[in-house]
């Protein structure tokens, strides 16, 4: 048993959705504004949020629930927003079957996949990009792994948000 640690699953864009995703952010170069901008390596879409655990438990009991599902088609489109939030959505096909194979036992809420980008309490500067992102899609990709993460507070004194580091990877079968 080790040390608890807050702990999620998510999937990780592609490397061309990315591209696709900077490019467009990069289209619009000033004013980027209040907003507290996710750092491009921590881009993820989450499947299940598990708080304090152990990260050995938590994987074998991932590693079980994830084996022998097939590796969903994702796609980044459109954007939205919650409270404080800017995010952008996903068109997905078989995603929300792997995320309900490893939800958490007490979650409520439903499934909605999408790729945090900012944060922040400017709705003015949310709203502003949530237009200018709407018509946004990158190029879709199979998702080959659902990767476990651990979730820590920066240490370099900035308000930039938690760090997130690899626990383990585990692969999903490829589409039939």
């Amino acid at each position: 048993m080790s040390d608890p640690a807050r702990l999620f699953t998510a999937v990780t864009p592609s490397a061309a959705a990315i591209s696709a995703l900077r490019e467009e952010l990069g289209r619009y170069p000033s004013g980027r504004g209040p907003l507290r901008w996710v750092e491009v390596p921590q881009w993820h879409i989450t499947l299940g949020f598990y708080g304090m655990d152990d990260p050995g438990t938590r994987a074998s009991w991932l590693k079980a629930r994830l084996a022998g599902l097939r590796a969903p088609t994702v796609q980044l489109v459109g954007t939205g927003s919650f409270p404080g939030v800017l995010w952008v959505g996903v068109r997905e096909h078989g995603l929300t079957e792997v995320a309900d194979a490893i939800r958490p036992e007490d979650e409520k809420r439903p499934f909605r996949p999408h790729l945090t980008l900012a944060r922040g309490r400017a709705f003015g500067t949310i709203e502003r990009w949530r237009r200018l992102l709407a018509e946004f899609e990158s190029p879709a990709w199979t998702a080959t792994e659902v990767v476990l993460f651990r979730s820590d507070r920066a240490e370099d004194g900035r308000r930039a948000g938690p760090r997130y580091s690899v626990v383990e990877q585990f692969p999903l079968d490829s589409p039939g």
